[in-house]
């Protein structure tokens, strides 16, 4: 999640997306890719991205193509580790 939540006044207005990706997994994405969100329905994905909308004055769109997720669904292969320190 961005540390950030006070609009730059320089940048333009941040578009928080509402949509599926090609596999119909519900995501909640801004448009400059520094957050995602997976949701089990469409509610859940639409109440988690009016939070976010409120919180970083942006505008709220359902996304009218399907998202790419900015992080695979694919299993973790068995050789891949779990990082020491997550974020």
């Amino acid at each position: 999640m961005p540390s950030d939540p006070d609009p730059d006044p320089d940048q333009p207005a941040r578009i928080i997306y509402v949509g599926q990706d090609s596999a119909g997994h519900w995501l909640v994405q801004d448009d400059r890719l520094s957050m995602e969100g997976r949701f089990v329905s469409y509610g859940a994905a639409l109440h988690y991205a009016q939070a976010e909308r409120d919180m970083y004055h942006a505008s709220l769109e359902i996304a009218a193509a399907p998202l790419t997720p900015l992080i695979s669904f694919a299993p973790v292969a068995r050789d891949e580790r779990a990082l020491p320190c997550a974020a």
